[in-house]
């Protein structure tokens, strides 16, 4: 994938990290200059920040196969999740995954009232039974990359009777995903959307959105918001927009810009360019004698080894930069990488 001039890459870092954060296009990067400089000097445009933050929403829906106005736009995912948790009642079970990311996790954990019941990945379709509420559970795993079967959450929750939370921040971007299977879908723009932080995206099936709590909404969520804006709103936006909570701009100029190099590129061929870089780093960690954990119900651009933890110092003096979660080394593959940066990641290794 020849993406040349679409990044700055230093010549002395190979990147392996975008599960921690993605590297921002240079597209981007000017963006984000020039709002920077019309912020400070008194130029800049809310009417057009608007526009952009629109066709940021726009692009995310497309990506995602859902219409615009089941969007929802915030600054992190915790406080989408927030709101799905607030909107629980007093006794509901939510089943979640095991070790799966504390931002989906913390805001159910954070409520004593509700049930809990946490099993491992593989078993959570088999664990929605009649009295659940909601699964909720990550696409990828952030520790270790392991896809998750949804479509057998989506079956056994409808078999039942619950609602489907998807944390999307490490698959949107590489793994194609169609948000409008599930009752609701949040994800941080900042990884694989190479979007700055402060991007954050939620989707609202139709019919769901009895399911959030109303005590989010503020003045930016109203149907008119220019012209309710002082006490009680008096009237909600009708579409997914009720759920916005006013996102930080200079980010979502920069994130339109992100995910218009998404789309240019197509999700298809970044997840096949991606975990094909990831299958060949698993392959040659075999040839060293090395087992990754497996990618779980397809692919993964994520690879995770067990007992490689200790060597990220090594390989960070090396130029090349990942990361170490729950004990494994990490790494993540995307479209600004190329088989000659998995390469020199075994080379380093093997010695």
């Amino acid at each position: 994938m020849d993406l040349t001039g679409e990044f700055t890459l230093d010549a002395g870092i190979t990147y392996l990290n975008t599960a921690s954060a993605g590297v921002g296009p240079r597209r981007a990067v000017d963006v984000l200059r020039t709002a920077v400089t019309a912020w400070s000097d008194g130029s800049d445009d809310w009417v057009r920040n608007e526009l952009v933050l629109n066709t940021t929403r726009a692009a995310y829906a497309r990506l995602t196969g859902v219409a615009a106005d089941r969007v929802a736009v915030g600054s992190s995912v915790t406080t989408h999740v927030g709101m799905i948790a607030g909107g629980l009642p007093p006794g509901a079970e939510v089943v979640l995954a095991e070790g799966d990311f504390s931002s989906l996790v913390n805001p159910f954990a954070s409520r004593p009232d509700l049930t809990l019941r946490t099993v491992p990945l593989e078993g959570l379709a088999d664990a929605v039974r009649p009295t659940t509420a909601l699964a909720a559970v990550s696409a990828v795993q952030s520790a270790d990359g392991r896809v998750a079967d949804l479509a057998a959450v989506r079956e056994a929750a409808d078999r039942h009777g619950a609602r489907v939370l998807v944390d999307a921040t490490q698959a949107v971007g590489w793994l194609p995903l169609a948000a409008g299977a599930f009752d609701y879908v949040v994800c941080g723009g900042y990884k694989w959307l190479l979007a700055p932080r402060g991007v954050s995206f939620l989707t609202v099936r139709e019919g769901a959105e009895d399911g959030l709590s109303p005590h989010f909404a503020g003045w930016y969520a109203a149907e008119d918001p220019w012209d309710d804006c002082y006490g009680p709103v008096a009237r909600l936006a009708r579409s997914a927009r009720r759920f916005d909570v006013l996102p930080p701009f200079l980010p979502y100029l920069a994130g339109s810009a992100s995910l218009g190099l998404i789309e240019e590129v197509g999700v298809e061929a970044i997840g096949a360019h991606d975990t094909a870089l990831a299958e060949r780093f698993r392959e040659g960690l075999r040839e060293l004698g090395h087992k990754a954990v497996p990618p779980g119900a397809r692919r993964s651009a994520i690879v995770a080894v067990p007992g490689l933890g200790d060597a990220a110092e090594r390989l960070a003096a090396a130029g090349i930069r990942l990361s170490v979660r729950a004990g494994n080394l990490r790494a993540a593959f995307h479209l600004y990488n190329t088989e000659a940066d998995v390469d020199l990641l075994l080379r380093v290794l093997a010695r």
